[in-house]
């Protein structure tokens, strides 16, 4: 029994952060992880996913380690950073895409595929959604073709909710990484108890509020993101994948227990 996880930021676990593990985060698929072993001890564990890689790099630097380490059950969130670099066509994204899961499916493992969220982060990247839309369909044709099971996150209503965001309303927050590990048990028939704490409902922000969050933002997260674009960097060039290889999962203390004995990695920068 062993589970592969690759992708982005998103499965990599940026907005999940935690100093005892790899690359200082855990992310929904460690959670995941534990659940499988918890439910039935054994499962055995890797996560190649590194943040801001574009579905060319999952390609060549994914693909082949994860098809090596014959899975029973991969799960892959890619496209997301090619979506939102300018200029690309979603035909040309989803053409890679299938030739990834092609890759994966012909290791017989279970497969499982994520649409994209349509964050709401400014109105000035609306035109965004349509790729995104397009490219969500297109993953839930593909996961049709290949027997796939689809994790739609587009339509989980529970990530309406802000708390459910990092302050760069991109990356989800611990909690919405509780939840969506919660979700892909669900879809595997995994019994959990992760369920997500009710806070009470923030008051809406008054125009002045609004206008100092928007440039707060503006200044913390969009310029450096276009800084890099221009530079030719991404935060994800220096790190290494989380768990390389496959790692026995503890019924007990899940993880962390194994952190210490886990290769070098680097923290958050």
């Amino acid at each position: 029994m062993r589970y592969v996880a690759l992708g982005d930021s998103f499965t990599e676990g940026v907005g999940d952060p935690s100093k005892h593990l790899p690359n200082g985060v855990r992310g929904w698929a460690d959670r995941v992880a534990e659940g499988l072993a918890r439910n039935q001890p054994g499962w055995e564990y890797a996560n190649l996913a590194i943040r801001s890689k574009r579905l060319r790099h999952i390609a060549a630097e994914q693909l082949g380690p994860a098809v090596a380490m014959e899975p029973s059950l991969v799960t892959l969130y890619a496209g997301g950073n090619d979506i939102m670099d300018i200029g690309t066509r979603v035909a040309d994204i989803l053409s890679q895409y299938e030739a990834l899961v092609d890759g994966l499916a012909a290791t017989g493992a279970q497969l499982l595929l994520f649409t994209g969220y349509d964050v709401e982060v400014s109105a000035v990247l609306s035109p965004l959604r349509r790729k995104n839309h397009l490219y969500n369909d297109g993953v839930r044709r593909i996961a049709a073709r290949h027997g796939a099971v689809v994790v739609d996150f587009a339509t989980f209503e529970a990530y309406r909710n802000p708390r459910f965001w990092c302050p760069d309303r991109l990356h989800m927050s611990t909690a919405g990484h509780k939840f969506m590990a919660g979700q892909v048990l669900d879809l595997l028939g995994v019994p959990h108890g992760i369920a997500p704490k009710h806070k009470k409902q923030q008051p809406a922000p008054t125009w002045k509020q609004w206008g100092r969050d928007q440039y707060r933002w503006t200044a913390d997260w969009v310029l450096p993101m276009f800084a890099r674009k221009l530079r030719g960097v991404t935060l994800g060039d220096a790190l290494a994948p989380r768990w390389p290889e496959p790692v026995r999962v503890p019924p007990r203390k899940g993880l962390k227990k194994l952190a210490r004995k886990a290769q070098p990695h680097h923290r958050l920068p």
